[in-house]
């Protein structure tokens, strides 16, 4: 009879959710792991994503915000691939990661659209290599399973120096771990095809195992009901299959499912309640849904779901967070190269909507651990308490109106006054739980608005300081555009480019007219290329500056197109004069030789407000300004005990930046005092740094590398560097230093490194969360090179805020970055400040150096023919369609039945319009006599 028993799942419909109910702004990455890429808890979502080689995960939620949107934010957490992640069941916020860094995590975590913890609540070092998977317990807190390349690992957070098993080594990689659902047992599936099933409390050996999978590709292992098993693989022709499996009897499958021939693996979702399992095929467009039962028919289909984009990853909602209303029996979250699409899962009723369906929801686990790690490792076997989906029966929590303070019994179990503030719950160790008043306790029907439609409205007590943290991080240059200009304005057939300067020097130099490039060639030759003349250059050799020593670093004079300085190896500065026009013979004598420091030099900087002022660094560990009109060395700078890797001057032109190998970073008043008037900590990575004013001079902002050599950005006040950062931001990990440029008008910096195909862009703010993220730019081939031109290069036609020149091997060619916007025809006067001329001096070097200050004059950069959208024409809204009334109003009888005949008579055409057959012409009268 069992055969045909009716199943309440059967016509379970998948109902994907429409565009505007998808997460989007993710950027998922493709990695080669054994986890889900995506995990999700009653609140949040994390995912992995291809920022800094997959060490960072994205953060979203998992109902959009009070204005219908996602926030979509990043945390780093790994300085190597995140492999796996799970969420814990007893706390929504509190997420474990492992890494091939060979580290495992415990994360608590925030809303998105506040600051993410920078650094973990706990760390442990197994020391056994790469790690693959974490798995929480499913009835103990503080319980982890962590699965090495070999070996699955027991962890008691609690117990930080060493795990309470090492169960036995597998003889090839693992591939895949579960909990049964009582958490009394673990089983594994492994790469010599073998599955296993442990009893950690009982022997470190497996109590059963078998080599059972077909197939040594990729497999994955869930426990379904009772003691059945099912595993997801391939079978000996490559084809993917499931199986079902009684852990009592190993040796062979009690149920199998072919679902053709696909290389990605197969990834299995169960929920235990309703006995659906869901698979979705890694790059696959399909997800399917099965249902499983202790008896015949142990695993039949329920619903093939086609996707619009392929799978990077699936998670399962928890129940707590469903819609029991809608008669939403599960939810699936898919991981896109884009976006996360919601996919629900829903049992067709009537009165759905409006009646709690109870026989589809049975009692379910809740969130209130049974027992600790020690208790469960001492022999213990409670299991959760279960708890009823009827939202009647769900604890109502009303939020809070704006600066109430908590009662004193509230902050003991969630956090103090300041973490409730920020809204990030604290805890003194991972292995505390929120009580029953701290947990997910939310009416199930209002929690997911994907079935209803109906999005939560913003709560009327928010306060001022919440909404500005969330609109806080929004930027009009979110959206910004890198574009490499038409192939006309290239200059290419370079050849013989010196592509190994120092990690201290820009790679080139630019400036309104010219561009000069190093070559490799003998002599420290340097090309020098008009931008006024475009084009392939010819195969034959051109006329150069030969430096006679190799090049260390050049730049162009700001006030003077023709001055080149070029520092060489041999520790002197040698500064060329290009005749109008651009060489036409080869220049072998420099303008002027400096020459004072005794070692070979790092970098040279020009004075940006005074004009013949130029500073240098070198080995010598000094720092030296030199007047260029009178050709001598007019102050020492000293205090640094290593490397100096970068200098900026301040915007007035009066301070003088330094960030240092030593790990420092030092300002210096050179009119003042040779010794640093302010040292704080740096960068703490010994690889490269640079330094830039951001903020109108408020705020340094260095890029470097951290101790495990990730690319970082770090933010200083300058008022205050011994305070240390304000703010930090990893982005990637790649062996050259990023080189930042910043453009004062638009507080956007742009970053990137000699040979990176990546270009990345930040808007700085000098609030929290100070960096903004905008969209990035990619070239299509490493770029050696990225140096930007004046802002009066700029075409504010096309909203362009900046243009650079990007070096490659063989071109040069110009990259505009510009801002979309719909009424182009009016000039962007929310864009475009007044910007300064800073082609001009604004005082000699003797003034400055006399103890003078000076600024650019500005100007704006408004055509003349072009209006300020500010003052643009209000434009009146067009009506698409008649009003309402025109339709609905009422005709009469005689109105009706006239409206009738016309369109008759207008169908049948004109009554006294001649027939066709009257235009036809007859035959002749004698025709007839025949």
């Amino acid at each position: 009879m069992n055969r045909f028993k009716t199943s309440k799942f059967k016509n379970t419909t998948p109902k994907i959710a429409k565009k505007d109910g998808w997460i989007n702004n993710v950027r998922a990455g493709s990695f080669s792991c054994q986890g889900n890429h995506i995990k999700a808890s009653s609140k949040l979502v994390a995912f992995n994503t291809e920022q800094a080689g997959g060490g960072m995960l994205g953060l979203s939620s998992v109902k959009p915000g009070s204005d219908g949107q996602w926030t979509v934010t990043q945390i780093s957490c790994h300085s190597d691939l995140v492999t796996d992640m799970d969420f814990s069941p007893f706390d929504e916020s509190l997420l474990a990661t492992c890494s091939g860094d060979e580290t495992v995590k415990l994360w608590r975590l925030c809303d998105p659209e506040l600051q993410q913890p920078s650094n973990p609540e706990l760390t442990l070092r197994p020391g056994q290599g790469r790690l693959e998977l974490v798995i929480f317990h499913p009835t103990s807190s503080g319980l982890l399973a962590v699965g090495t390349t070999n070996s699955p690992l027991i962890w008691d957070t609690g117990r930080q120096d060493a795990p309470l098993a090492v169960l036995e080594q597998h003889s090839d990689h693992l591939q895949s771990l579960s909990w049964k659902q009582d958490g009394s047992l673990l089983a594994s599936s492994c790469k010599d095809k073998m599955l296993r099933v442990f009893d950690p409390r009982a022997q470190l050996t497996p109590v059963q195992s078998a080599k059972s999978l077909q197939s040594n590709k990729d497999s994955r292992i869930l426990w379904t009901k009772e003691d059945f098993l099912l595993t997801t693989g391939f079978d000996m022709m490559r084809s993917r299959e499931v199986r079902l499996w009684d852990r009592r009897k190993l040796s062979s499958s009690v149920s199998t499912v072919s679902l053709g021939t696909s290389s990605g693996t197969l990834i299995p979702l169960f929920d235990d309640d309703t006995g659906l399992l869901t698979l979705a095929g890694m790059g696959d467009t399909v997800v399917d849904c099965f249902e499983v039962s202790t008896s015949e028919p142990l695993l039949s289909q329920v619903s093939h779901c086609l996707t619009d984009t392929s799978t990077r990853g699936v998670a399962m909602v928890p129940k707590l967070a469903l819609d029991v209303m809608s008669c939403e029996v599960m939810r699936v979250l898919q991981l896109t190269d884009s976006c996360i699409v919601p996919i629900s899962y829903q049992v067709p009723r009537k009165h759905s909507g409006q009646e709690f369906h109870e026989d589809l929801y049975p009692d379910t686990v809740g969130t209130t651990p049974a027992m600790s790690a020690e208790e469960w490792w001492q022999g213990g076997n409670k299991q959760v308490e279960k708890v009823s989906l009827h939202p009647d029966k769900q604890p109502k929590t009303k939020a809070p109106p704006a600066k109430q303070v908590p009662a004193k019994k509230e902050l003991a179990s969630r956090g103090s006054k300041e973490d409730q503030a920020r809204g990030c719950s604290t805890s003194s160790s991972p292995l505390s739980t929120p009580s029953s008043s701290a947990a997910p306790s939310r009416s199930p029907s209002s929690t997911s608005g994907l079935s209803s439609g109906f999005l939560p409205s913003p709560s009327p007590s928010q306060s001022a300081k919440a909404i500005h943290s969330l609109l806080g991080p929004t930027s009009k240059f979110r959206h910004i555009q890198g574009s490499i200009m038409h192939r006309d304005t290239h200059i290419t057939n370079l050849r013989g480019l010196n592509l190994t300067t120092p990690g201290e020097c820009d790679g080139f130099c630019v400036n309104r007219q010219r561009v000069a490039v190093p070559l490799a060639i003998s002599g420290g030759q340097i090309a020098i290329f008009e931008r006024s003349q475009p084009g392939r250059l010819p195969d034959t050799s051109l006329p150069t500056i030969q430096n006679s020593v190799n090049v260390v670093d050049l730049s162009w004079d700001p006030f003077d197109t023709h001055r080149l300085a070029v520092a060489g190896d041999d520790a002197k500065i040698r500064v060329w004069q290009v005749p109008e026009g651009g060489l036409t013979e080869t220049l072998t004598e420099p303008e002027l030789i400096l020459q004072g420091h005794t070692e070979k030099i790092y970098s040279i900087k020009f004075h940006p407000v005074a004009s013949g002022l130029l500073v240098s660094s070198s080995y010598d560990l000094t720092v030296r300004l030199w007047n260029l009109d009178s050709g001598e060395e007019v102050k020492l700078l000293t205090g640094h005990q290593d490397q100096v890797f970068g200098m900026a001057w301040s915007p007035d032109g009066k301070l003088l930046a330094t960030v240092c190998k030593d790990g420092k970073i030092r300002i210096y008043d050179p009119r003042k005092s040779t010794t640093p008037v302010q040292e704080g900590p740096g960068p703490e990575g010994h690889r490269g740094a640079r330094v830039v004013w951001v903020c109108e001079g408020k705020y340094l902002l260095a890029s470097g590398f951290d101790s495990r050599s990730e690319r970082g950005l770090w933010l200083y006040s300058a008022d205050s560097l011994s305070s240390g950062a304000v703010a930090s931001a990893l982005v990637d990990i790649s062996p050259s230093t990023l080189i930042p440029f910043y453009d004062p008008d638009t507080s956007v910096v742009i970053l990137t490194g000699k040979g990176d195909t990546r270009v990345h862009i930040y808007e700085m703010v000098p609030d929290a969360p100070h960096f903004i993220e905008c969209s990035s730019f990619n070239s299509p081939e490493p770029h050696k090179g990225l140096a930007f031109l004046p802002k009066t290069e700029c075409n504010v036609r096309d909203v362009e805020i900046a243009v650079g020149l990007m070096l490659t091997k063989t071109t040069i060619e110009p990259v505009a970055f510009s801002v979309p916007r719909v009424k182009k025809e009016f000039f962007q006067d929310d864009v475009y400040t007044d910007t300064a001329v800073c082609w001009e001096p604004a005082l000699t070097a003797s003034a400055w150096l006399s103890g003078s200050n000076g600024q650019h004059k500005k100007i704006s950069l408004k055509p003349k023919d072009m209006t300020p959208v500010s003052e643009a024409p209000k434009e009146a809204p067009v009506r698409k369609y008649l009003p309402s009334h025109v339709y609905l109003e009422e005709k009469t009888d005689e109105q009706k039945k006239d409206e009738l005949l016309s369109a008759m008579v207008a169908k049948l055409g004109n009554m006294d319009d001649p027939l066709p057959q009257e235009s036809f012409e007859g035959v002749d009268e004698d025709e007839w006599d025949d």
